[in-house]
C-alpha cells in the first residue's frame, strides 16, 4: 500500500536560483542535484520531513511557473516562522491570518509560485 508521498515538484524558471533560494530562504537540504539526459533533477529536503521537493519543469509545462501551489508546509509557530522568512528575504502575499483551526499565510518564490504555510 501507499505509504508516503515522496516528491512534489515546483516549476521554475532558474534552477540555480530557485536552489539558492530554497536552500538559503527557506532552509531546504540539498539532496540530488543530477542531469539525466538534456535536463536537470533538483531534490531538496525539508529538515524533519520526509517529502523531498523538486525544482524541475518538464517540458511543455512552462506554463506552470509562477501559479498558486497545491503544496501546504507546516511549521509550529506561524508567526515566528513568518518573521524569520522575511528576515531572510521571503516575500509574503497573505500576512498570517488565525482561522478556528489554526493560522496560515501565504508566501512566494522567486517565480511568483504560491505557497500555504499553516500550522498543523
Amino acid at each position: 500500500m501507499i505509504s508516503q508521498v515522496k516528491h512534489v515538484s515546483v516549476p521554475v524558471k532558474n534552477q540555480d536560483a530557485a536552489l539558492e533560494f530554497y536552500t538559503k530562504k527557506l532552509g531546504f537540504k540539498l539532496a540530488v542535484d543530477v542531469v539525466a539526459g538534456n535536463q536537470r533533477w533538483i531534490e531538496l529536503e525539508i529538515p524533519g520531513g520526509e517529502t523531498c521537493v523538486v525544482l524541475f519543469t518538464p517540458e511543455g509545462h512552462e506554463e506552470r511557473i509562477g501559479s498558486l501551489s497545491n503544496i501546504i508546509f507546516t511549521a509550529e509557530n506561524i508567526d515566528e516562522t513568518v518573521e524569520k522568512l522575511k528576515a531572510n528575504g521571503v516575500h509574503f502575499v497573505q500576512e498570517p491570518v488565525k482561522e478556528s483551526w489554526g493560522t496560515y499565510a501565504l508566501f512566494s518564490d522567486l517565480d511568483g509560485n504560491t505557497f500555504c504555510i499553516s500550522s498543523s
